[in-house]
Order: C-alpha cells, then structure tokens, then sequence
C-alpha cells in the first residue's frame, strides 16, 4: 500500500535575507521620506522651530535651499524601495553598490563631522558660521538642535543604506571589501573635516 506523496511549502523564516532586505529597504525609504517633508515644511514657507529669524528679502533663498534639500532628499527616499526588486539582476547590482557606497558615506560622514563641530561649538572651542540670511540666530539652540536632530537623521540614514547593501551582498568577500572602502573613505572625510573645523585646512564644502 503506498501513501500520496505530499508537498511541503517552504515559508521563509525571521531570518530570511530577502525579508530583511525588503524591511530594511522600506525602513529606509520611509527615513528619508519624513525628513524630505520636514525640508518642504520650510519649502513652502514655515518657520517653526527655527533657531533664529530669517533677514527680510532671503526668504525666497531660505525657501529655494530647502525645497532643494527636499528633493535630493525625497530622491533618496525612492531608492531603495525602487532598487528592491532589481538587487539580483546582475547588471543593476555595480551600480546599485555604487549608490549606496555614496548614501552610506555621505550620511555618516555629514554626522560625524557635523556632531563633533557642534560639540566643539557647545564647549566653546569653535565658532559655527552662518549664512548671511540670518538676522539673527541662537547658536546654542542651533547648535543642539543639529546635534539632537538633524544630525542622528544623517547618520542613521547612512547606517540603513549600508544595512541594505550589506543585506543584499551576503557573505563573501565582496561584502568586506565594500564595507572595508565604505569605512576608510568615511574615516578620511572625518579626519578632513576635523582639521578644517580646527582650522588646520582651509575651509572646504564637505556636503
């Protein structure tokens, strides 16, 4: 006598990589979307939560600086829900590596640097310099709010692109050596930064 043979599903499990891949990808495009509407908030006109008072007549400027900010920054919201589905063409995958090498350092490297200059400014050692724009401004007030907001968004921004090339690549050495070239460049714009917050290097446009 013989028994049917039967079919067993196999369900994918918590630990699944493309489940952690598509959260991870979903995670980071809904970081960034936020922080883009935060930007378009001010885009559009709003003042609220500033650390001081906009000079009559760079409102516009004010305005045009953030409805750009979010629109990179909505950009960056799309990417990683649009390069979900395209992680195992292996055409798309250089170039999508390539991206968020870029995402990965940029956002850690803005956080690093920014912290350790408003750091540096809350103790007294540096003077943050703005915009002409500004007829006024609180420096304590806008020194802790890049430090307690604007800046943890670019660093976790940065470590959520790198989650999800990490997660895409699985094991092997492509992995380490992505990560490997991510971490030394970040350490290089860090140390370039620094010397240019302690004046050591003249000043240069690190995003």
């Amino acid at each position: 006598m013989t028994t049917p043979e039967t079919t067993t599903a196999t369900l994918p499990t918590r630990d699944d990589p493309n489940r952690r891949l598509r959260r991870l990808s979903l995670a980071a495009g809904g970081w960034a979307l936020w922080y883009a509407a935060y930007r378009g908030y001010y885009a559009l006109g709003g003042d609220a939560f500033l650390p001081g008072t906009i000079r009559a007549g760079s409102g516009t400027t004010f305005q045009l600086m953030n409805a750009a900010g979010a629109v990179v920054i909505a950009i960056a919201a799309v990417l990683p829900v649009a390069a979900y589905p395209l992680w195992r063409r292996r055409r798309a995958r250089p170039v999508l590596l390539a991206l968020f090498w870029v995402g990965a350092v940029a956002g850690c490297m803005h956080a690093l640097v920014d912290i350790a200059e408003r750091i540096l400014s809350l103790a007294g050692l540096v003077e943050v310099h703005y915009p002409a724009m500004w007829a006024t401004i609180d420096r304590r007030a806008a020194d802790l709010q890049d430090l307690l907001f604007n800046e943890p968004w670019f660093l976790v921004t940065g470590l959520l692109f790198a989650a999800v090339a990490w997660t895409a690549l699985g094991p092997g050495r492509t992995r380490r050596r992505w990560v490997a070239t991510a971490a030394t460049a970040v350490a290089l714009l860090l140390a370039l930064g620094l010397l240019t917050i302690g004046g050591v290097l003249g000043r240069a446009i690190v995003l």
